[in-house]
Order: C-alpha cells, then structure tokens, then sequence
C-alpha cells in the first residue's frame, strides 16, 4: 500500500504542474488588458502601468511564469489586489465554514442515504422501495437555494428555533456552531442523500442477486447479517465512489448555500474574487481545490484495496 500511496503522490505532480500552469495563464487569456480591467475605466495610464508593472505583466511571458512558480513552491500564493492581503491568510480565513460544511452535509448525507438505499434494495418494487425513490426524485428535482429558503421559513422565521443565517465557528462553542451550521447542512445534504440512496440501491439490488447470497440465504443466515455483512461490503465501491465526488462537489460548489446562509466560505470569497477581478485569489482557490481533489481521489483509492481485496494497484 505505500508503495501505491507513493506512486500516486508521484502521479500527482505533474496534474498540479498542469493545473499549475492553466491557472497562471487564466492572468493572459481572459480577454482585454489585466491591468486596465483591473484599474477601472476611470483610470489613468499611469495608473495602469503601475499595476502592470506590481503585477509582473511587463515582463517575458516565461519570466512571468517561473516567477510566479517559485514564489508558490515556497508556499506564497500572493497577494489579494482588492484587500492588499496575503491570498493564503484569505483562504484559509475562509477554509473552516466550507470545510465544516461540507464533512456535516456528508455525514448526515451518508448516515441517512446508505441505510434507506439498503432497506430500498432489500424490498425492491415496493411500495417501501417506491417511496424511498420517489423521495430520491424529490431530492434531485428541488433546487438548493428553494430548499434553504423553506428550511429557513419553517424553522427560523415561524418555529424561531434556529438562527435565520450567518456562522460561528468552532471556537465559539459547539451548540453555537451547530446551530449556524445545521440548516445548510440540511438543505445541502438532502441532494445528496438523493444521489447516494439511489447508488446504494442500484449497487445492493446487484449484488443481492449473487449466487453467494443466495447461498448464504439456503445456509439459513438471517436477513440483517446478509445485508449488512455479506451485501453492502462488495456493494461499496460504487458508493465510496458516489461519496467522493459528492465531497469535491460540494466543496467547489457550496457557492448558492453560502449565499442563502451568509456563509463566509471558500465559495463567497470566490464569487468576490471574481466581481473585483482578483486575480492572485481566483489563482490561490482554484490551486487549493486541485489539492484537495487529488488528495479525495487518493483517499478513495486506498479504500477501495479495504473494501474488495480483490482490487489491487
């Protein structure tokens, strides 16, 4: 296994060097002058050439680039145009609601989903079955923001319950922090409980069909064991699958319940980034998100080899 962990670490380097170098360009190919676009109308010239000279742009395209390059080795993703503030201080100021946002969405997603999708393919074509599915379709269809809008009416505004929007972080204290953080949980989480029951349910119905658990079934095992112990172990691997992407999903795209909340997350700072044409932030999150996803994808490969020893790299 480490031998594996090693050669896929090695893999990743040159995808961080490719994206690496599709992020420094995203500076040349927007259209127009960066600097003037950057400057405003109002601006002068004077004005402009003084952020193209700031910014690096006055010089060879390649001097540019490993400029650019060696000042990220060292772990210096720059400096925010519209704030003056470092771009690494800004991420990660931001990086904990996303964060904590998205691992409480999958674990209420996968607590909720896996069970109902295991209980859906073991009564498969009943109404028990039809109903789980048919609040699959449900989950999908309803768009984020119309479901964190009702969430909010019902549990804010007419049972006062729960805050209305806004975070507080952990440090604040636990209840503080699930209270601000439960009602996107719930809005986000319910897609994806769609998405995740019906991958369990595709995923169990075939292999419910195996001749080893029908066999377990003559041995005279009970049902809760066969599904639990038998089933859902080599019907896994798709699901981890399902829940993988789920996470780099949601982590690049959380920007509508970050919204609708008042959420100061990864999401928010990205939108903003974008309005002012910060350039140094779009490069520093989109940076930050290829790591997160190359590390999701590793994790997801290592659980694959525990699930099915089978699978072999």
């Amino acid at each position: 296994m480490y031998a594996f962990m090693a050669r896929r670490l090695l893999a990743s380097i040159p995808v961080i060097v490719v994206v690496a170098a599709f992020v420094f360009l995203l500076l040349h190919i927007a259209p127009g002058d960066p600097a003037a676009i950057i400057a405003g109308d109002i601006a002068t010239e004077a004005q402009i050439q003084s952020i193209r000279v700031r910014l690096g742009l006055d010089q060879p395209l390649h001097v540019q680039f490993f400029q650019w390059a060696a000042h990220l080795v060292r772990g210096d993703l720059g400096t925010s145009i519209f704030s003056n503030l470092p771009v690494s201080r800004l991420i990660g100021q931001r990086l904990e609601p996303t964060i904590a946002l998205t691992v409480l969405t999958m674990i209420f997603a996968i607590v909720v989903a896996v069970p109902i999708g295991v209980i859906a393919a073991w009564r498969a074509g009943t109404w028990i079955d039809r109903s789980i599915m048919g609040f699959a379709v449900l989950g999908f269809s309803v768009p984020v923001f119309a479901l964190g809008y009702f969430l909010i009416w019902v549990f804010a505004v007419r049972l006062e319950v729960l805050p209305v929007q806004g975070y507080q972080p952990l440090s604040a204290g636990l209840g503080k922090f699930l209270e601000s953080i439960l009602l996107p949980s719930l809005a986000l989480g319910i897609v994806y409980i769609a998405l995740i029951a019906r991958m369990t349910r595709a995923s169990m119905i075939e292999v419910l069909s195996q001749d080893y658990v029908r066999t377990a079934h003559a041995k005279g095992l009970s049902q809760l064991p066969i599904l639990l112990i038998h089933a859902l172990k080599p019907a896994s691997v798709p699901i981890v699958t399902t829940i993988g992407i789920g996470v780099a999903l949601l982590l690049g795209g959380v920007v509508v319940t970050e919204s609708v909340f008042n959420i100061p997350g990864l999401g928010r700072l990205t939108v903003d980034a974008i309005l002012h044409r910060d350039y140094p932030v779009i490069q520093g999150v989109i940076l930050v998100f290829a790591v997160i996803y190359l590390a999701i994808n590793l994790a997801v490969d290592l659980i694959y080899t525990v699930l099915d020893p089978r699978i072999r790299y």
